[in-house]
Order: C-alpha cells, then structure tokens, then sequence
C-alpha cells in the first residue's frame, strides 16, 4: 500500500515553552523531516493536489516525519510566544517526540530557514538538507522601503478579509500569486488548504513573523550536505534568494527550476526536474531507501523491461514509443504495469530504482 494512503495516525508533542504540536510519521527506511510551512495541515496535505505528489516523493522508501507548526493545522492555533525561536523549538520538540537520531530535513518555503536553523543548532543529527522556494531574508528585510511597506500593509489587510475565500479577487492576489501557471482546481485546492490550516488572524501574524526573518549569517554555519532548488519565474519567493542561499551554504548545489510556480504542480516538466534532483540527493546523503517487498525483475516481460531501461535514462512516454516503435498508449500500459508489479508510488522513484540496478546506462 502507498504510505500516503495508511489511516493517518496523528501524535501530539509539547514544546519547551509549553505548545502542542501536532506531527505524523510515514512509511519506512530511512528519516526525513519535512518542516512545517506557511499552510499546514497534516490531515488535509494527503488529499490535496498542492501536496500530496511531495509526499509520495518523500515517504517513497523513507519514514517521513511531517508536522504543523504553530498557529497552524491541528497543532496549537493560538500559541502564547509566536516567533522565529519558537517555529525551531517546534521542529526541536517533533525531532525529539518521534526518536530521531539521524535525519534528511526539506524545508519548504518558509520551512526552510526554520530547517536551516535547526540544521546549524544540531549539526550532530542532520545528515542532509533540502530547500526548496525558500530564502534567507524576509521580504520586509530584502526589501525595507516605503513603498514596499506599504504594499506589505494592503497585502496584510487583504488577509484579514479575504483569506481562504473562493473570490476571484482574492484569489488573483493569493493563488495565483503562489501558481500563476496553476490550473483552476489547483487554485481551488490553495483557497481550501487556507481555510483548514489557520484562521484570517493568525494567518496575518505568521505572515508579518515570516517577513522579518533573516538567517543570512547563519549561512556559512550549515555543515550538512544541503540541496538548494528554486523556480526562475517564482513570484512569492525571489529566485535572488535561492541563489543566495546556495552561494552562502558551504558546497550547497543549486537547482534551477523552469517554471513561474511557487507551488509546483505534479504535472509540470519542472516537477520532474525536483523530484529526480531531490532523490538522487537523498540518495547520496540521506542514507538508501528502503526496498519494498516483492520487487523482482524476474516479474517482467522482455517489453517491460526495455520500457524501464527508457524511463532510467529520463525518456518520457512519446520518446519511448518512438525509440522502441510502439504506441504512446502501449507504453501507458507498460508503464502502469510496471509500477504495479514493483509497486512504485512515482516515475521519480522508478528511474532511481532502476538505476541502482544498471538500467538506463549509456550503450558504448
């Protein structure tokens, strides 16, 4: 069974400051943490299209540790200390509650300077880091003019009233801020995911706590692996600030991502692009995914198995059925069976699959 579709168990922590975080954990093999986020909802994440692709990606032959921080989802929404400080005691308390000793983190957004920090705080348990969409300086800290202030001001306003509302108005400034290339369901999905991860109010104060964050001198710091991606085109969150990042984290790789979403949907080339990244990352310095039962090459036809060479070395279906002569659907087929037999959750995790096993390799 794919870990997204296991009845979630949902566990409850309590930070040193006394907050109750809600947090999950996914799957088997080895630990990931995935930082909490600016929406966040442990329950609600499964069955929405903003992120369900990620944590396919993340539980696939991983234990994926999630949580919500904060003010948001099912943990404690009206926190007496809301601050930078206390999003890393979240992460801290979650770490702890659910045993892990070494660990990849991804942080996302406005995760990623929570994982960055909590990275530089206990370098002894992380083994890997990802951030993606993310940044080291706040927008009110890049950008500390009046005019910006001002704009900052109305954006906050238009939180108050109209966070979380199907209205086209609102959501031109919200979702389709996050994913102008998204399609209507997925604007749709942004609005939902508002409306169950935090109320109008808190959802302005994380917003302005998000804003002042600065972790620029905490950069040279980092001493894990770190994988930096970020999207060309991303409208919330600069792609200045992924480059910063990578150029400021010792020996960090960068990734840049050919789309104009901050959300990045699972059927964009540009989400191919991450998920093979990030794999082939964890692959490297977050310890080997754990194997799922039954998975034999013996199970395949000759067919089958040249369709799986083609998807190792990064084809995608109409290449494969020009190089092998056969329809696109037939290879629909192949694929779909493929996937079956070897129980794999993503193409992504078929091409490292694989891979480990000496398909896809150049002929010469």
């Amino acid at each position: 069974m794919n870990p997204i579709d296991q009845p979630p168990v949902v566990r409850y922590c309590t930070t040193r400051d006394g907050v109750r975080i809600a947090f999950e954990q996914l799957g088997s093999g080895p630990a990931i943490l995935k930082s909490s986020n600016w929406m966040s909802h442990i329950e609600e994440d499964r069955d929405t299209p903003l992120w369900r692709h990620w944590l396919e990606l993340l539980a696939e032959g991983r234990r994926l540790t999630r949580f919500d921080g904060r003010g948001f989802g099912l943990s404690e929404r009206s926190p007496g200390q809301l601050d930078f400080d206390g999003m890393v005691a979240d992460m801290e308390a979650v770490a702890d509650a659910a045993r892990l000793e070494r660990f990849s983190i991804l942080g996302f957004c406005h995760g990623g300077p929570i994982a960055l920090e909590y990275a530089v705080r206990h370098p002894e348990r992380v083994e890997a880091l990802v951030l993606c969409g993310s940044y080291a300086q706040g927008r009110a800290v890049r950008d500390p003019s009046a005019s910006d202030r001002a704009e900052r001001e109305i954006l906050l306003r238009m939180i108050e009233v109209g966070w979380g509302q199907d209205n086209p108005a609102y959501r031109q400034v919200f979702a389709t801020k996050a994913m102008p290339e998204g399609s209507a369901a997925a604007h749709a999905a942004f609005c939902a995911i508002q409306r169950a991860s935090a109320t109008p109010g808190q959802a302005r104060r994380l917003t302005e706590l998000f804003w002042q964050i600065d972790v620029a001198d905490r950069l040279a710091r980092v001493a894990c692996p770190t994988l930096v991606l970020h999207a060309r085109r991303d409208a919330t969150v600069p792609f200045a600030q992924g480059q910063l990042l990578a150029q400021g984290i010792p020996g960090a790789r960068f990734v840049a991502l050919a789309s104009g979403n901050h959300d990045l949907m699972a059927d964009e080339p540009a989400w191919q692009t991450l998920s093979q990244a990030v794999s082939a990352f964890l692959l490297e310095h977050g310890g080997a995914p754990a194997p799922a039962d039954g998975r034999r090459l013996a199970d395949l036809t000759a067919r089958e198995s040249a369709v799986l060479d083609r998807i190792a070395r990064g084809l995608d279906n109409p290449e494969i059925a020009t190089e092998l002569g056969i329809s696109e659907k037939t290879v629909r087929n192949h694929v779909s069976s493929i996937f079956a037999k070897l129980d794999f959750a993503s193409r992504n995790r078929a091409i490292v699959w694989a891979r480990e096993r000496g398909f896809g390799r150049d002929e010469g």
